[in-house]
C-alpha cells in the first residue's frame, strides 16, 4: 500500500474512539499499544487503516477507572442543580481548568458522566467540592452514618467572645434538632476556624447567627484527609493516588 493510503496510528486511535491523540502518544511510547498483535512502541508510525488496535493492561485500567475531582469552587456557582442566573460548578471541570499532576489520568469528556457531587457548599460560599465516580465514596462523604470532618475557614462580622465560642462548639439546636458537638476556635479577631462532621443545609451560617454573629466570608479547606491546599481557585486537579478521605 502507498504511504499516502497510510495512516498515524494515534489519529487513528482517536477516529476510533478509543482514547484521544493525548493519550494515544503516551501509551504509544509506554509500549502499551498493539497493532494486528505486535506491540508499536514508536511515534509518529503509520499503519493502514484496517489493522487491528487493542490497549495493553496498564493503559486499560487507566481507561476504566472511575475518577475522584476536588475543585476549587468559586462564589456564585451553585454545588448541583443550576438555578436561574447561576451555573453549576461542574461548568468548570475542563481541560482548560485542570492543575495536572505527575500521576494523573488523561482527561477525558467520560470523566463527566456519572460524576456526583459529593457534598454541597452554598452559593456564596467557596472552597474544596468533590465530584466523584465511585458511588462507595459517595456514601462515604455524605452518607447517613458518615462522620468524616469537614473544616472551614470563616470570616464573620461581631465580637466573638470566649461564651460565643463555647456556644458553638455544643449546644445549639437546628430545625429542632441539637448539632453534633463541633470544633471551634478563633483564629483572628474575625476569623474563626469550624471543623464539624455533620452537613446541615447553611449550617456555620445559621450557627453563627443564632449566637449574633454574621458570615461575610466562608471556605471549605479539607474533607477527612484530603485538603484543599493551593489549589487555585476556579480550577480542579485530580484525587492523587495517595490520598484518602
Amino acid at each position: 500500500m502507498s504511504e499516502e493510503n497510510l495512516v498515524r496510528l494515534s489519529k487513528l486511535m482517536t477516529q476510533r474512539g478509543i482514547c484521544s491523540r493525548r493519550e494515544a502518544d503516551h501509551y504509544i511510547e509506554a509500549g502499551q499499544v498493539y497493532v494486528n498483535g505486535e506491540i508499536v512502541n514508536t511515534l509518529g508510525t503509520k499503519v493502514t487503516p484496517d489493522v487491528k488496535i487493542h490497549l495493553g493492561p496498564m493503559a486499560v485500567k487507566r481507561q476504566e477507572g472511575k475518577v475522584t475531582i476536588l475543585l476549587n469552587k468559586p462564589v456564585g456557582y451553585v454545588s448541583t442543580q443550576p438555578e436561574k442566573g447561576y451555573s453549576p460548578a461542574i461548568d468548570l471541570i475542563t481541560e482548560d481548568n485542570w492543575v495536572e499532576g505527575e500521576n494523573d489520568p488523561f482527561f477525558r469528556k467520560s470523566h463527566l458522566t456519572k460524576l456526583a457531587c459529593a457534598g454541597r457548599l452554598d452559593i456564596d460560599s467557596k472552597g474544596l467540592l468533590v465530584f466523584t465516580q465511585d458511588g462507595v465514596l459517595v456514601k462515604q462523604l455524605i452518607g447517613p452514618g458518615s462522620e468524616l470532618e469537614k473544616e472551614y475557614l470563616v470570616y464573620i462580622e461581631g465580637e466573638v467572645t470566649e461564651a460565643i465560642v463555647k456556644s458553638l462548639r455544643f449546644g445549639l439546636v437546628l430545625d429542632d434538632k441539637p448539632l453534633k458537638r463541633a470544633r471551634v476556635d478563633l483564629l483572628q479577631p474575625h476569623l474563626l476556624r469550624f471543623i464539624l462532621r455533620e452537613g446541615r443545609k447553611r449550617q456555620i451560617r445559621r450557627m453563627c447567627e443564632i449566637v449574633g454573629l454574621q458570615v461575610t466570608g466562608l471556605k471549605r479547606v479539607r474533607v477527612g484527609g484530603v485538603k484543599l491546599g493551593d489549589l487555585p481557585e476556579g480550577k480542579w486537579r485530580f484525587l492523587r493516588p495517595d490520598e484518602r478521605f
